[in-house]
């Protein structure tokens, strides 16, 4: 049975390097000789998150919630070996091809498992994760069921109580959807950090918006700091510039949530 034109997975390939685009949406980049090279700008800026925390290279525990390519569990276990990953990933057709094309590297310690964001981290028992990555798109829209108070509120549940949560957002000026799942966000880590590229926070363009949420502290100058010689230049804000510039968002609800906006007509990634 063919799949609707939105679900059809493709994989481009150039050298080593390889894009995967669900339904003409580019959603990940993959090097099979090199999974440190990250091509898109947000996936830098993760990795740069994931860098400072804790012990350098020492191993953690993640769950990653969106799958697509796995280019950064791929990064998790070429700089921090043996990482417990799990990856929750609904799309089985996507992790199948990729398995098969883009195959992951012995003993990676990635489990891929089959379910929505939402319904697998509830199996997940209390402060199982130092890490939690959302990274999760419905074709190039964050899915509504994943931007509510209550799914936060478990996030927070399953993080340990000195974990962090990344967020990869897709928005642009005045960032109503986002000033939302901030505030949302906040009521259950109320440390936060956004990133993103100058001229998303200016208003220029449709763009990534990374959010870092804890209990405690969030590495506000140590990033800035790996910003400033980054091949993706970008800006970063810390909790009192995101509680300046992002305020005034109610937080959605089961009842009221809404995917996020979507990027500009005819635009394939961002």
């Amino acid at each position: 049975m063919s799949l609707p034109p939105e679900n059809v997975v493709t994989i481009v390939r150039d050298g080593t390097g390889c894009l995967v685009q669900v339904g003409g949406t580019d959603q990940s980049y993959v090097d099979l000789d090199d999974p440190t090279r990250l091509e898109f700008d947000y996936v830098q800026r993760m990795a740069d998150v994931i860098d400072l925390l804790g012990t350098a290279g020492a191993p953690m525990r993640f769950v990653h919630i969106g799958g697509a390519g796995l280019t950064l569990p791929r990064y998790v276990t070429a700089t921090r070996p043996t990482s417990a990953q799990i990856v929750l990933e609904p799309a089985e057709h996507i992790t199948e091809l990729v398995r098969a094309e883009l195959p992951l590297p012995r003993r990676s310690g990635i489990k891929v498992r089959p379910v929505d964001g939402a319904e697998g981290l509830a199996a997940l028992r209390d402060g199982h994760a130092d890490v939690i990555v959302l990274d999760a798109f419905d074709g190039a829209q964050v899915p509504a069921h994943l931007s509510t108070t209550e799914f936060f509120a478990d996030i927070a549940r399953v993080l340990d109580e000195r974990g962090t949560l990344l967020v990869n957002l897709g928005d642009t000026a005045p960032f109503v959807w986002s000033r939302r799942v901030l505030a949302g966000l906040r009521s259950a880590l109320p440390q936060l950090m956004v990133s993103a590229e100058p001229a998303t926070l200016k208003g220029r363009r449709f763009g990534n918006l990374l959010v870092v949420a804890s209990r405690g502290e969030v590495p506000s100058a140590d990033l800035r700091r790996r910003a400033a010689g980054s091949p993706f230049p970008y800006s970063v804000l810390g909790p009192a510039e995101v509680a300046s510039r992002f305020a005034g968002g109610t937080p959605f609800t089961a009842d009221d949530a809404e995917q996020s906006p979507a990027p500009p007509h005819g635009r394939t990634s961002f």
